[in-house]
């Protein structure tokens, strides 16, 4: 039988190599994201398959060519995850969360599934960072979200990104402007293709979101959201850009933004870059208040963002950001015969109990094999043990970046360790001093 060596199209692994990397995002917009008051929500990675046609929608690409659906063995309807909202709301809903003291907001870091086209940035199976806030009508809470997004570029070292955003209002707008659309599209029947004919009835805003060339450019031309948008949306609006304006965060609008998902009310908005080719949209969220009703409970108002991973992984490598370097061992002990073997197996987990990451040879390795492996890894300092040492009781301890060498005593190495390890901290933090003067 062949070996099975390829992952399925569509997939990507995170190797060690890379991993760090992931480790160091992911914290990071965790972090950020705990600053703003958000705490970590887990969903599964299934739901029935209702909970996303009732709330992403039935006309969404998403819905109608892109979903990974399937029936179980109870012959129950169910779908892979296509994005996080959704499975958010129902798991506060479910539990009784949003009965509890409001705003609720929760992040999230999941694996999304979508059959699409894989390209650099997008991938059938991809990550994703996401937020959600519910009960919060007030175009604050709009401007929070969006911060929160800008804070988490920022501290990521992310440059040159574009904030656009758009309002598409609420139901009443968005009725009024379904009917001047209607009668746009109507105009170009000939044109448009086929699923846009079968949005043209159900849900023309669906059009402005379509991929094809030539019905982009007809929507180039149909009317705009935002001269049909009723008072309260308009003033919802200029709330929310006076209160990005009072912050410094520097945006575009762009009334063609409408999203990829019909959950969407009112506030919807990007953050897009031109340096990762033509997947630009690297952050994408707005406002969702009927979406709590659509799934047949009472209205919360909500909102939130999603922000890929992979994107954001490849913007970041193509503008240079700095990485903190991955976990290196304090500690490697080459060794020589069996005794010398288990003596050091020893001193490294007492290593661990103490917070050290220490490794010894599992290889039966040469000496200079095991030097040659610890010089590999990056190990911080070596040490070798041998009949002689365990003998005397006393080893050298090299270090690895200045080749300073100290004899100490064999049961003092985790002292020296540890001694080693807060000096490096001390002048770390004197020269994270000098920095900031």
């Amino acid at each position: 039988m062949a070996l099975i060596t390829n992952g399925p199209r569509g997939t990507g692994d995170v190797l060690p190599s890379e991993s760090y990397k992931w480790q160091y995002i992911e914290q990071t917009l965790m972090e950020v994201a705990s600053l703003y008051g958000f705490k970590e929500i887990r969903i599964p990675v299934f739901e029935h398959t209702e909970l996303f046609t009732r709330s992403v929608g039935d006309t969404t690409d998403v819905v109608q060519k892109e979903m990974y659906t399937f029936f179980d063995k109870g012959e129950r309807s169910i779908t892979l995850r296509p994005e996080g909202t959704a499975g958010t709301a129902r798991a506060l809903l479910q539990h009784g969360v949003l009965n509890d003291a409001l705003p609720a907001k929760v992040s999230y870091l999941v694996s999304c599934y979508r059959y699409e086209k894989p390209q650099a940035g997008r991938l059938r199976e991809f990550h994703q960072f996401g937020v959600e806030c519910f009960g919060a009508e007030s175009f604050l809470a709009d401007a929070e979200v969006i911060s929160l997004a800008d804070s988490a570029f920022k501290t990521l070292g992310i440059r040159n990104l574009e904030l656009k955003i758009n309002s598409i209002g609420c139901p009443e707008c968005r009725k009024r402007y379904h009917d001047a659309l209607k009668a746009y599209f109507d105009e170009f029947k000939g044109e448009l293709c086929g699923t846009c004919l079968d949005r043209l009835d159900r849900n023309p805003m669906r059009i402005l979101d379509c991929k094809s060339p030539v019905c982009k450019g007809i929507a180039e031309r149909s009317p705009i959201i935002l001269d049909y948008l009723c008072d309260d949306c308009k003033q919802h609006f200029e709330g929310l850009k006076t209160a990005l304006t009072s912050r410094g965060i520097e945006f575009s609008i762009d009334p063609r933004i409408v999203r990829g998902l019909d959950y969407y009310t009112r506030t919807v908005f990007e953050f897009v870059t031109t340096e990762i080719g033509a997947q630009g949209t690297v952050c994408g969220g707005g406002r969702y208040d009927g979406l709590t009703e659509d799934m047949g409970d009472k209205r919360y108002p909500g909102l939130g963002f999603g922000l890929g991973l992979e994107r954001l992984l490849l913007l970041m490598e193509a503008q240079g950001c700095e990485f903190p370097e991955p976990n290196r061992p304090a500690l490697y002990i080459a060794s020589m015969g069996d005794a010398a073997k288990i003596k050091a197996a020893d001193i490294c987990e007492r290593l661990r109990i103490e917070g050290f990451y220490a490794l010894s040879d599992i290889m039966n390795r040469s000496v200079k094999a095991q030097m040659k492996y610890a010089d590999k890894i990056g190990a911080k300092c070596t040490v070798v043990i041998g009949d002689s040492e365990l003998e005397s009781g006393e080893a050298v301890l090299k270090n690895m970046a200045t080749g300073e060498q100290k004899t100490v005593k064999i049961e003092n190495i985790c002292n020296e360790i540890y001694d080693m390890q807060i000096n490096e901290a001390l002048e770390e933090l004197e020269l994270s001093a000098d920095l900031m003067k």
